[in-house]
């Protein structure tokens, strides 16, 4: 399971499917690799595969051609054609690290994408519908979704954390784009 979000939208070559996998941490060695935190375990990160990467940051975004990557400690590091100097690799610190998502993996039986519950409708077995999954965040014991609000009964902006555990999600239809959860609307 991937930990991830999609950008705001796509612009400069950025695919419209593309996720938020890590971020650039800064320049490792004198011969223009970068080091990036993914937002997973490194050994498991999808950048370790893919050969193209987007890096997005306050001066817009910008495609890489990866020509390594490899785990460093709980990093990756990576070099890209035509960064080749340290200056160069620092200078994309605090960049968000980009892949299509058409390039993960098929997802392991009984696992999913996060970023693949993120617009999922979520519903109790009552029919009563919770709200749409915005996000789902990590806080240490387990996942949580966090569910914004649909309903008319619902504050504008108010928003659900709903515990991703098995005794909560009782069902996960992604074709159906939606969610099954124990959960009810005065939680």
């Amino acid at each position: 399971m991937a930990h991830a979000r999609s950008p705001a939208g796509a612009a400069d070559g950025l695919p419209a499917d593309a996720v938020v996998l890590g971020k650039v941490t800064g320049a490792w060695g004198v011969r223009g690799w970068i080091r990036v935190a993914p937002f997973n375990d490194p050994h498991d990160s999808i950048l370790r595969g893919q050969q193209r990467w987007w890096l997005r940051g306050r001066d817009g975004c910008r495609e890489l051609e990866i020509e390594q990557a490899r785990v460093h400690g709980d990093a990756l590091v990576a070099k890209a054609a035509g960064l080749d100097d340290r200056e160069q690799a620092q200078s994309l610190k605090g960049c968000e690290v980009m892949v299509s998502r058409a390039v993960f993996p098929e997802a392991n039986a009984g696992e999913v994408y996060w970023i693949d519950l993120v617009d999922c409708v979520v519903r109790n077995p009552a029919g009563e519908t919770l709200g749409i999954v915005a996000a789902v965040d990590e806080f240490g014991a387990h996942p949580v979704l966090r569910v914004e609000a649909a309903g008319a009964d619902d504050a504008p902006g108010a928003s659900r954390l709903i515990p991703f555990v098995p005794q909560v999600i009782l069902e996960i239809d992604l074709p159906g784009r939606t969610l099954l959860v124990d959960w009810e609307l005065d939680y």
